[in-house]
């Protein structure tokens, strides 16, 4: 379809400054910088938006304990920390995160979950974890992250590496709509520049067929639309994923 292409250079051309700067080398280290301070703008409004979801979502996190009754879990990507409040008291968090301009603000969210006990920070990606041991953790969590990582079979890679056997990988990421919908196609015309406003964030990614295929034995997932008005990034995948 010739329309997709000629929409998608028409929006490219409205962001024309932006792509100035990547030729130039000046707009990932600007993004890099940027980015958290949108984000944490963004994770208040979302985490209103979707607050009952989320709190469904990791109601039963605590069912994953180990025999230790502690649970140990690790988040992927965890940017301003916006997912600390939906979390059991006494759990002991392990947070990463490529950008390590995030830290600030995930210091001020670390301030204010008292109920937390944080054993630390480190800066990785999720495609490479090798700080973090094998059948070392309870729970994954990793919300709005696939979205943007290089690899996601490589991140699943990682995450069954690092869970012991039993534990789970708890997600909520946004997705592909469904091929035949106007919002597929609106999809496709903004992706291109959606990814350099957005850090790496890719709109149609199936993200689901990742998860079904990476060999956990038993996946709980289910489609939704956020309940945002309209938006390219409001259909998504709820649910967690048993090693």
């Amino acid at each position: 379809m010739l329309l997709i292409p000629l929409l998608q250079r028409c929006i490219q051309l409205l962001t024309l400054p932006v792509y100035l700067l990547w030729y130039l080398g000046l707009w990932d280290p600007l993004c890099k910088k940027i980015f958290p301070y949108v984000m944490a703008k963004c994770s208040t409004i979302y985490n209103r938006k979707l607050f009952q979801q989320k709190q469904d979502l990791f109601s039963n996190l605590g069912e994953f304990a180990g025999s230790s009754r502690e649970l140990r879990l690790l988040e992927i990507g965890t940017g301003t920390g916006a997912n600390f409040q939906f979390y059991p008291p006494g759990c002991r968090v392990t947070c990463t995160d490529p950008n390590p301009n995030f830290e600030g603000f995930l210091l001020k969210s670390i301030s204010d979950s008292p109920h937390l006990r944080f054993e630390r920070f480190m800066v990785a990606s999720g495609e490479d974890l090798h700080p973090v041991a094998d059948d070392s953790m309870d729970v994954v969590v990793c919300t709005l992250v696939l979205c943007s990582v290089r690899s996601i079979e490589q991140v699943l890679r990682e995450v069954l590496r690092v869970l012991r056997l039993g534990g789970a990988l708890y997600f909520l990421e946004h997705v592909a709509a469904d091929h035949s919908s106007w919002g597929y196609f609106w999809q496709q015309i903004y992706n291109p520049t959606w990814r350099f406003l957005g850090d790496g964030c890719c709109l149609t990614r199936e993200t689901w067929k990742d998860l079904e295929k990476a060999g956990f034995s038993e996946l709980k997932l289910r489609h939704m639309d956020a309940p945002m008005s309209w938006n390219p990034t409001r259909p998504h995948i709820i649910g967690y994923a048993v090693k």
